[in-house]
């Protein structure tokens, strides 16, 4: 018991001291792990045999993380992503497989051995690429969520490579080190005819499925109903093991197993607290994982064979890439997602070590040749978070500084309306704005933000709008309103400045970021400033009033209260901020302003309910037209 503890206390030492080193050096902890392993492995010895029992076990960890992605899919999602997830993913296995293949057969392994082992590396790290996709917030990207269609069909596609493996035995391997399947592991199609072991693999599938949506909710109320937390959790463990184990019996990948029964709970009640319950041991089993491929780098053959496991390393890379970047190009994957497509999947994958061993003990691949192949494998997953870096410092900064440095687009017509900024906040604006026929003109750097806007009808252009040659050509002298909704604090002030300098009859709006910079804006000249959250975090304050038990329309005359005592105070406020921006640390009259405010407010919201009168409700009235 002792040594268990030992080893275990090394593992957890080693991945806390290396993987918050390797994220402060902006490495990623994926590269942590993998240089964990190799410190407590090869390098110290401190881990030795049990290394390969672990990395069994860790497997695990993408098992689970298959079950979570599958819970953030439905199966409208799926069909949304066919093109990519046939299309793209099928191109890449088969070419990176017939490229594969061909290499192997030219450097003269015989076609059976050479097609396991283009096979092999055609699969991808989905545990390397959809952490570190997630870690540095690429997941939602094009490029990203075309790697995830690629990774979900290369897990597909490990079924049929499994079923196909055997059937490339070779008899000169037959009874060698290693060469015999093992018996003694549980399989229940081992002995069946073929038509036999297609219908217990469709009823395995097919019990997965109609078990997750029928029987699913029911054991997971019941469970619920016991009120007990840790019963959840074991209940939550139970279920993914118990589908990884029913996938192993029948010889199909537990990954997908798990992938499937997500997809079915993926509108469950249950999601959110499945997900809660099952992250952290994914994220430990993972990390695991990843210790234990660096530990498992055979130092002796890597010394001996150092010149052919670091060439085959990088073909691997460099041929993957290639097909990444063509198949990019003919799905029209463009800008840095073109390159993080390519980049992101142009290693070898954790599968790839499962159908090693299965080569081995099926007789198609020598039990040396696949220890050099492991090397491959390993080498080409440890030199991943490398790609990433090359992507973050050299591929990011190219594409910005093209943006940048791209001339705007040839303004054609003028309109009453400038919009600065089309983001998430603009957007609103203008599809109000267009809902009433109102004519303006949509200024924004971001490329795919112009692309969208265009697509329903809005005019939109290419270009900084804080640029005044760029505002004189949309014809900032003669319109009516300018709403600045662009992402840079300073840009925005500085833009407010000049307008208002130099056409004052130019009505700004504005959007703030928060109180402080809010005041920026006014001092600026804006004429009306809104915070970004203000409004949804008062909406949402008196929904919250109104579950506590508060009736709706006291909630709302709460939160009319709340808007009228901001405004009461605001001059003031503002005035005392301008000491602090002027010099002053800490002013005490803001402070003290501020608790004026929370007195007042505290007043305001235990007034008696009466029944809103009409000169309570605010009263619009029109703006004077502009005579100029």
């Amino acid at each position: 018991m002792t040594a268990y503890f030992i080893q275990a206390f090394i593992y957890l030492l080693a991945a806390v001291i290396a993987v918050p080193l390797a994220k402060r050096l902006g490495l990623g902890s994926v590269l942590g792990y993998l240089i964990a392993g190799v410190v407590i492995g090869p390098v110290f010895g401190l881990v030795g045999q049990e290394t390969n029992t672990i990395q069994h076990f860790a497997e695990f960890g993408v098992v689970m993380m298959l079950f979570l992605v599958g819970m953030e899919l439905d199966p409208k999602s799926l069909w949304a992503m066919r093109v990519r997830l046939v299309g793209l993913g099928g191109l890449q296995v088969i070419i990176t497989a017939a490229a594969g293949t061909l290499i192997a057969w030219w450097l003269g392994l015989v076609w059976q051995t050479a097609l396991t082992v283009g096979l092999i590396f055609a699969l991808s790290s989905t545990a390397i690429v959809l952490q570190t996709l997630n870690e540095k917030g690429l997941a939602r990207t094009e490029g990203g969520r075309s790697a995830f269609s690629v990774l979900l069909f290369q897990d597909i596609a490990v079924i049929p490579m499994l079923a196909l493996i055997p059937l490339l035995a070779l008899p000169e391997l037959m009874g060698a080190p290693g060469g015999e399947p093992d018996h003694g592991s549980f399989n229940l199609v081992a002995h069946l005819t073929g038509w036999t072991h297609a219908l217990v693999v469709v009823g395995s599938i097919a019990a997965v499925i109609l078990g997750g949506y029928y029987l699913g909710p029911l054991l997971f109320r019941y469970v619920v109903g016991a009120g007990l937390r840790e019963v959840f959790t074991a209940t939550a463990l139970m279920v993914v093991i118990g589908i990884a184990a029913l996938m192993s019996l029948v010889n199909l990948s537990p990954a997908l197993g798990a992938f499937l029964a997500g997809v079915v709970l993926a509108n469950s009640e249950f999601k959110h607290e499945l997900e809660a319950n099952i992250e952290p041991f994914k994220g430990l089993l993972l990390g695991l994982f990843f210790i234990t491929v660096g530990a498992g780098i055979n130092f002796d053959v890597l010394a001996a064979e150092w010149a052919t496991v670091v060439s085959l390393g990088i073909a691997v890379i460099v041929v993957k890439a290639v097909v990444l970047l063509a198949l990019a190009w003919l799905f029209k994957i463009k800008g840095s997602n073109f390159w993080l497509f390519a980049l992101s999947l142009a290693q070898a994958g954790e599968f790839g070590f499962v159908l090693l061993t299965y080569s081995v003990q099926s007789s198609v691949i020598p039990a040396d040749t696949a220890q050099i192949l492991s090397l491959v494998v390993a080498l080409s997953m440890f030199l991943t978070p490398l790609l990433f870096i090359a992507y973050d410092r050299l591929v990011l900064p190219h594409y910005l500084v093209a943006k940048e440095g791209r001339d705007a687009d040839a303004i054609e017509e003028q309109a009453p309306v400038i919009i600065a900024g089309v983001g998430r906040f603009g957007q609103i604006i203008c599809r109000l704005l267009r809902a009433n026929n109102i004519p303006m003109v949509v200024l924004d750097l971001e490329l795919e933000q112009i692309e969208n806007s265009r697509r329903i009808n809005i005019k939109s252009y290419f270009g900084d709008a804080s640029r005044s040659d760029l505002l004189e050509r949309a014809g900032i002298e003669s319109t009516r309103l300018l709403v600045v909704a662009i992402d840079d604090r300073e840009r925005a002030v500085q833009m407010i400045q000049h307008v208002k300098h130099y056409y004052p009859n130019v009505w700004v709006l504005a959007r703030a970021f928060d109180r402080g910079h809010g005041y920026q804006l006014r001092e600026a000249g804006a004429d009306d400033v809104v915070s970004e959250t203000y409004h949804s975090a008062l909406e949402l304050g008196g929904h919250a009033l109104s579950a506590m038990g508060v009736h709706p329309m006291r909630a709302k005359q709460m939160t009319w209260s709340f808007v009228q005592n901001e405004e009461a105070h605001e001059d003031e406020l503002f005035e005392a901020w301008k000491e602090i921006e002027g010099g002053i640390s800490f002013s005490p009259r803001y402070g003290e302003l501020f608790m004026k405010l929370e007195e007042s407010l505290n007043s305001a919201m235990q007034q008696d309910w009466q029944e809103p009168k009409r000169e309570d409700v605010p009263v619009w009235t029109a703006p004077v037209e502009d005579q100029r």
